[in-house]
């Protein structure tokens, strides 16, 4: 427990434990004294390195919307771009389900140590709205909505307000499905997730048609 807290690696090493106590045992047992038994070193360093838990709950956060930022960017992009975006949602969704209690914390649903994540305007061009890590994976589906709108397949509109709808439906849709509210894993896709989707875009401009075909494509039926 004496270890070197200015060592190097350390802050990496302390946010990788808090990961991996999150994933094991839920928000309440990311403590400062299972975190520096784990990497070794006194409870001073979650103090030295992040100024304290909540330091250290926002650099957890920074590093969910890292990782959510590359699984996104991973999804090809093709010709249809109402079809990327279901291939965003579907990449969100096995995001969500393979690292929920992280997921929780990046978005202040569960608070590690009493600490929740504050959020922000994403909509926003404004400067500190925002962790940055966040904002660009809003960017991501804020892009692919952008195409779709120059491609005719959605109304003209604010893509930022659009993609914001866009995220709020897939946000709501994983949550209940985390939580167990449409039974068997992948149950929910079928009967709730894939029908909010097609739904949705129709909504917003697309035609039924064009609609139901973009899915199939995704996710088969």
């Amino acid at each position: 427990m004496g270890g070197n807290v200015a060592e190097p690696g350390t802050r990496e090493r302390l946010v990788d434990a808090a990961i991996h106590l999150l994933s094991e045992g839920g928000p309440d047992s990311v403590q400062a004294r299972k975190l520096a038994a784990d990497v070794g070193v006194s409870t001073m360093a979650v103090y030295t390195h992040f100024g304290g838990m909540g330091g250290l709950v926002e650099a957890v956060a920074r590093t969910g919307f890292d990782r959510f930022n590359t699984r996104l960017a991973e999804v090809p992009r093709g010709t249809d771009p109402v079809e990327d975006l279901f291939r965003l949602g579907d990449a969100y969704r096995e995001y969500a389900l393979g690292s929920p209690n992280l997921y929780s914390v990046m978005f202040g649903i569960s608070a590690p140590a009493g600490h929740r994540l504050a959020g922000g305007d994403v909509t926003s061009d404004g400067p500190g709205e925002h962790l940055p890590e966040g904002q660009e994976a809003f960017g991501q589906l804020e892009t692919v909505v952008s195409r779709a709108m120059h491609a005719g397949r959605l109304r003209t509109g604010d893509p930022a307000a659009v993609a914001g709808q866009v995220w709020s439906a897939i946000h709501g849709y994983v949550l209940l499905e985390i939580a167990g509210y449409f039974g068997e894993l992948g149950r929910g896709m079928d009967i709730v997730g894939t029908p909010i989707a097609i739904n949705l875009v129709i909504g917003l401009g697309d035609t039924g048609d064009a609609a139901r075909a973009s899915a199939q494509r995704v996710w088969g039926g």
